[in-house]
C-alpha cells in the first residue's frame, strides 16, 4: 500500500519544471502576437479607410466647385481681342468679364495641407468604382487614390493605364476581379469630357511583364487598369477600348 501512495512532488523533477515554465512561456508568446497581429490588422483597415476618405474628399469638393460654377445665371459670352469672356448679369463693363481660358491637363486639390494634382476621374459604374486618377504614382499617393502609370493624356489616342491597391475591404480596385467582358469604364478628363470604355480582356501577368502598357492600339484610345492579385505575387490586368 505505501508503494501504491507516492506524493506527487516524487514525479515533479527538474526537467518537467523546465518544460512547464517553457510551455508557459510559450502560450504568453503565442497570446501576445495574437494581440499584436489584431491591432495591426484593425490600424491597417483604419489607416486604409482613412487614406481612402482623401478620394471621397477630393470628389466630393470638386463636384461642389462644379455645381457652383453652373449655377451661374444671366451670363453672356463674348470674344474680347480673341479672348473669350463672360460678362456677369448681362453688364457690358469690362471690369465685370471673366476670362475662359482652356481647361487645364490637370487639377489640384488640398486635403490636410496637402496638394493632389488630378490627371482624370475613373468610374466603372457596375462595380462602384469611382475615383480621381493622380497624375503621379508613388506609395504613398496609391493609399489616397488610383494613380496614372503611363501613357497619354486622359481620353487622347493610346493605352492610358491605371494603377491602384486591390484591398480586401472592396474599397480602390478591390472589386476589380468581378469586371467582366463588356463592362463599361468611363473616363472624365480635365476638360469635363466624358468617354466610356468597353472592357473586351482580363488576365494575370508576373509583375515583371508590363506588355499589357504597350502603345500600340491602331490608333484607337484604350484604358488599362492593373492591381495586385494572388497575394501580390501576380498583377490582375483589365483592357478595355473606346465605345464609338
Amino acid at each position: 500500500m505505501n508503494q501504491i501512495l507516492v506524493t506527487e512532488k516524487i514525479y515533479v523533477t527538474p526537467e518537467l519544471r523546465r518544460k512547464k515554465k517553457l510551455y508557459k512561456l510559450q502560450f504568453f508568446c503565442c497570446v501576445f502576437l495574437a494581440c499584436f497581429l489584431c491591432s495591426y490588422y484593425i490600424y491597417a483597415e483604419y489607416d486604409r479607410t482613412k487614406s481612402e476618405e482623401v478620394s471621397q474628399e477630393i470628389l466630393a469638393g470638386l463636384a461642389k466647385q462644379k455645381e457652383e460654377t453652373t449655377n451661374i445665371v444671366d451670363t453672356t459670352i463674348k470674344k474680347v481681342d480673341d479672348i473669350i469672356v463672360v460678362a456677369l448679369e448681362d453688364n457690358e463693363e469690362p471690369d465685370d468679364y471673366v476670362i475662359l481660358n482652356d481647361p487645364p491637363a490637370n487639377l489640384e486639390y488640398t486635403v490636410d495641407n496637402v496638394t493632389y494634382t488630378i490627371e482624370a476621374f475613373l468610374r466603372v459604374p457596375r462595380l462602384g468604382i469611382d475615383y480621381p486618377v493622380f497624375s503621379e504614382t508613388s506609395e504613398a499617393l496609391l493609399k489616397k487614390s488610383v494613380n496614372k502609370y503611363w501613357g497619354p493624356k486622359a481620353n487622347e489616342v493610346g493605352n492610358y493605364c491605371i494603377v491602384g491597391h486591390n484591398y480586401k475591404n472592396k474599397t480602390m480596385f478591390g472589386r476589380l476581379s468581378e469586371i467582366v467582358n463588356d463592362d463599361i469604364i468611363e473616363l472624365e478628363g480635365t476638360d469635363g469630357k466624358v468617354v466610356k470604355y468597353s472592357v473586351y480582356n482580363k488576365f494575370v501577368v508576373d509583375p515583371t511583364d508590363t506588355s499589357c502598357t504597350s502603345q500600340l492600339t491602331n490608333g484607337r484610345k484604350e484604358v488599362t487598369l492593373i492591381t495586385c492579385t494572388n497575394y501580390g505575387k501576380q498583377r490582375l490586368v483589365v483592357k478595355a477600348k473606346e465605345i464609338k
